[in-house]
Formats: C-alpha cells, sequence, structure tokens
C-alpha cells in the first residue's frame, strides 16, 4: 500500500482553506500551531480513512528528514502521534512509535524558492539513512506539513525502494498544492506570510510556545551583523546559547555563509560552555 492524505487542497494563489498567517509562525517555530494543526489533521484524517488504521500491523510515524535540528514537521508529527496514540488507546491497541529518517547534509539555500527539478537535484546530493529491519511489516505514516512539487514524498521513495523496506507506506500532509498552474513559490509565500523580518522572529521567540527548529536556525544564523546583534539583545541569553549547541550539533559552524554569527555566539558572553 502506497497512499496519500492532505486536508487543505490549494487550487487557488489567493484563497485558501487555512490561515497562512498561522502556517508561517508555524514554521517559525511556534508549537502552539503545530499542536493545533496536527489535531486538525488526525480528525480530518479519521473522518475519512479510518479503516486505514483498522489493521493488525505495528504503526510508526516519520517527520520529513533531518539531521540533529528537528523541521517544523517534527513537531506536527510529535503532536500528530499524539492524536493517534489517544485513538488507539480507546482502541485498545499498542501505541505508535515514532522513527526518523537520518541525514547527513544541510544546505543553505531556501528551499521554498525552488522548482520540483531544483528540489530534487539539491537532495540528490544528500545521504540518508533509515532502519529498513525495523520499518517491514509495519504501517508508516510519513508526515510533513504542506506537499508543493513533492520532492520529499519522491525522495523517501527513493530511500524506500534503496533499502527494499517492505510494508505499507502513508503520506500524509496538512495541505498540498493541487493546480500545478501555480509557481511553486506560493510555498515562501506562507511561509513568509507573518513572519517577515527580524522583529517578527524576535516576537515568536518570546513566546512560550517556541522552540527551535531548523528553518528559524538557519534564517538567525545567516543574518547580517546588526540583525543579529538585534535579535541578540531582545531573546533570553539561554535561547543563544542554546542556539550555539544547535548549530554545532547540525555542522553548521562548517559552513561559511553562518561563520560570524556562529563566532560571535563563541565569542561573547552569551555561552559560558566554551
Amino acid at each position: 500500500m502506497n497512499k496519500r492524505y492532505s486536508l487543505h487542497h490549494i487550487h487557488s494563489a489567493d484563497k485558501f482553506t487555512f490561515s497562512p498567517a498561522e502556517y508561517s509562525y508555524f514554521k517559525y517555530g511556534d508549537k502552539s500551531y503545530a499542536e493545533k494543526f496536527a489535531k486538525e489533521l488526525f480528525e480530518g484524517f479519521i473522518s475519512g480513512h479510518e479503516e486505514i488504521l483498522n489493521t493488525d500491523k505495528e504503526i510508526v510515524v516519520l517527520p520529513s528528514p533531518y539531521m540533529a535540528i528537528p523541521t517544523a514537521s517534527n513537531f506536527l508529527c510529535f503532536y500528530f502521534k499524539k492524536q493517534l496514540d489517544y485513538y488507539l488507546f480507546q482502541k485498545g491497541k499498542k501505541s505508535s512509535i515514532l522513527s526518523k529518517i537520518n541525514r547527513n547534509h544541510t544546505y543553505t539555500t531556501d528551499y521554498g524558492n525552488l522548482s520540483f527539478e531544483d528540489r530534487k537535484n539539491l537532495i540528490a546530493n544528500d545521504t540518508y539513512y533509515l532502519d529498513k529491519d525495523f520499518l517491514k511489516g509495519k504501517l508508516c505514516i510519513f508526515i510533513d506539513d504542506i506537499k508543493i512539487t513533492g520532492s520529499h514524498e519522491y525522495t523517501v521513495n527513493k530511500i524506500l525502494k534503496q533499502y527494499n523496506v517492505e510494508g505499507e507506506f502513508l503520506f500524509m500532509y496538512y495541505a498540498e498544492l493541487m493546480n500545478f498552474d501555480i509557481d511553486p513559490k506560493i510555498e515562501n509565500y506562507f511561509n513568509y506570510y507573518a513572519v517577515k523580518n527580524i522583529e517578527h522572529i524576535a516576537e515568536v521567540m518570546v513566546r512560550p510556545s517556541f522552540q527551535f527548529n531548523t528553518r528559524i536556525v538557519k534564517y538567525i544564523l545567516g543574518l547580517e551583523s546588526s540583525n543579529f546583534e538585534y535579535l541578540s539583545s531582545k531573546v533570553k541569553k539561554e535561547q543563544m546559547e542554546h542556539l550555539l549547541e544547535l548549530a554545532i550539533s547540525n555542522n553548521y559552524h562548517l559552513i561559511k555563509e553562518y561563520e560570524n554569527n556562529i563566532n560571535t555566539l563563541t565569542q561573547t558572553e552569551l555561552y559560558y560552555g566554551y
């Protein structure tokens, strides 16, 4: 089985059945919207496709591939799992298992600005790993926030084929572009709808529901010095300390474009561990 489900279908470039502002905040680390979207996604799925979960197979949920810093979709996946597990509990079934596809590289390119071919070529240079024996014979639910060109699904299917994984696969999205006459760059229209500048970034980061993800870490590390200093003055010292830890964990200190801001983090009193 290889199926796909998406909650919202994008047919127009200016009319949507979800909030672009909420989506933008979600992409830049506001977990409250990850929780909201996950609840909506699960309820939408279960209302029309409950039979898929009527299985004796173990269920595994996986977000889009990442290295050390979770993507926004990872938080969507986490909260979806909570909804799913409560449903399985009510049915007297085993809870689902959270897993991941590991990736070994990262890039500075803004993915939302790329065409399908450009996205495919970019991620083709990456290497991935998954535990094929662990996934064998299970119902695997691959969760991502939005499907624009299908490059994510293409890549996951390629990995599954490469590793000869035998199982049932369901690709699930909060939203999906259905009208291919619309430019794929609409993804960045959603990404930046409410979070357009460094002031907006600072506003998101002071929210109790904020947590770093890959997108916002890359955004901050790529800032000009003046904007980086502005952000440092507006957020908690502990957040900038954590930013450095995350940057190192994802090997961002080896990327030239991020070098200046990472050096600034290590050379100030913001971080006492180095």
